[in-house]
C-alpha cells in the first residue's frame, strides 16, 4: 500500500512539473520545456530572390508562410519544414540554385 501511494505521489508530481514547465516556457512539456528555435533570416544576408522553393519547386506561399533562415550569409526561403530536411542533406545544391537566380 505504501509503494502504491508513493508511486501515485511521484506521478502526480511529475505531471505538475511538466504542466508548470509548459506554462513557463510556452513549449510542450514533451520537449523538456525547451522552446523550438524558429529560423530567422539575418539582416546582413544576401536576399533569396527565388519565387519558388529551391527544394520542391513549389511556389512560395502556396503552403502557408515560407520558412526563412540564413545559411552561410545567404537568405533561404523554403515552402515548408519538410523541405528543410532535404536542404540540410545537400545545402550546396540548393544554395547554387538560389545564387543562380540572383545573377539573372
Amino acid at each position: 500500500m505504501k509503494k502504491t501511494n508513493l508511486f501515485l505521489l511521484l506521478a502526480v508530481g511529475a505531471v505538475g512539473v511538466m504542466t508548470l514547465s509548459t506554462k513557463l516556457t510556452g513549449a510542450p512539456a514533451c520537449c523538456g520545456g525547451m522552446a523550438e528555435a524558429t529560423p530567422v533570416a539575418d539582416a546582413k544576408a544576401k536576399p533569396d530572390l527565388l519565387e519558388t522553393c529551391p527544394v520542391s519547386g513549389e511556389k512560395l506561399g502556396e503552403m502557408g508562410k515560407p520558412l526563412v533562415f540564413t545559411y552561410k550569409d545567404q537568405e533561404v526561403k523554403l515552402c515548408c519544414k519538410s523541405c528543410k530536411k532535404d536542404f540540410d542533406k545537400d545545402p550546396a545544391k540548393y544554395i547554387s540554385k538560389i545564387r543562380a537566380a540572383d545573377k539573372k
